[in-house]
């Protein structure tokens, strides 16, 4: 009798309900990689990150292809140019950095230094976004001249920056001008 009271199915014996519960947690951890390796597959695959590497500067023969039929379907006349039209298109157009006085309470001097790279967007180019650089700067000022040192604090000042920015990309181009901002520097002295 020992022997069957050693044996998993008998009564002195605990239920196997461990055995259930590191099933379901070996099986939730495996569905969770599968599609944690589906959702990237599809980001590498599916063109989403394809737009954004091409924004950063990577464009491999397949996302310049991309790029010249979104060119030839736009009307623009630019699709003509080549792989090269494509590349140029989406490379970012690097401002010259800001330097401005932030608003204290105290009347204390604060400055804050802003370096960003406007991304174009559909409807424009790098020499369209040069040629209109005194009107974004004019627009970027005030606002930036409007922040305040706390305004900077944190985890969400960056996209803040980065949104508020845009809207006015966006209010004194044109939507399809300017597609991101990427923010390089940002520093508060």
């Amino acid at each position: 009798m020992s022997d069957d009271a050693d044996k998993p199915g008998t009564e002195g014996a605990p239920p196997p309900a461990k055995n259930k519960k590191k099933l379901i947690v070996i099986g939730a951890a495996a569905a969770a990689v599968l599609l944690g390796g589906g959702g990237g597959a599809y980001m590498m695959f599916g063109g989403g990150p394809a737009k954004a590497e091409a924004a950063a500067g990577h464009g491999d023969k397949a996302e310049a292809a991309d790029d010249e039929a979104a060119d030839e379907g736009e009307g623009e006349g630019e699709g003509g140019e080549g792989g090269h039209g494509g590349g140029e298109k989406e490379a970012p157009l690097d401002v010259p950095p800001l330097l401005v006085n932030l608003r204290t309470a105290d009347g204390a001097p604060h400055f804050l230094k802003v370096h960003v790279m406007l991304v174009p967007g559909a409807k424009s180019s790098v020499e369209k976004l040069k040629d209109s650089l005194p009107m974004l700067l004019d627009a970027y000022q005030p606002f930036l001249r409007e922040l305040r040192p706390e305004d900077l604090s944190g985890s969400a000042a960056v996209f803040r920056i980065k949104e508020e920015l845009l809207i006015r990309s966006r209010d004194t181009l044109g939507d399809g001008q300017v597609k991101v901002i990427l923010v390089q520097d940002l520093i508060q002295q």
